[in-house]
């Protein structure tokens, strides 16, 4: 069993093409012994955002504080706390806070796609 609260986990700097302001903190991941899915929180700085990419993994997003936007099937939708998101495989898709608001969400990663260590993204 493992209780972590999300204030008490280092944040890393999201270092991947494309990422302004984002940071990352893996809540749950492979390191716990979870065998399936790894959960990550991401925080955006306001008027930053995540890279915008695909993948080949669907993913589940929960909206934890702050509102921003979200690229998804090709249009970019608002979204804000207490959204959940379902983002498809191979769906282009971005994230970004809103200029006077910081974006912080929880990502559901399967693990067999080596997205439950730090190899940020979104």
């Amino acid at each position: 069993m493992l209780i972590r609260n999300i204030e008490q986990v280092p944040l890393k700097p999201v270092e991947m093409a494309g990422a302004q302001g984002a940071q990352m903190a893996v809540m749950v991941g492979r390191s716990d012994g979870a065998p399936n899915f790894a959960l990550r929180q991401i925080q955006v700085s306001p008027g930053g955002h995540t890279p915008r990419h695909s993948h080949d993994y669907e993913h589940e997003v929960y909206v934890v504080e702050g509102q921003g936007t979200i690229l998804l099937d090709g249009a970019e939708r608002p979204i804000r706390k207490g959204d959940v998101i379902y983002v498809p495989a191979h769906e282009e898709h971005q994230l970004k806070a809103a200029a006077a608001d910081a974006l912080r969400f929880l990502c559901l990663v399967p693990m067999s796609r080596d997205c439950g260590e730090p190899t940020p993204g979104s």
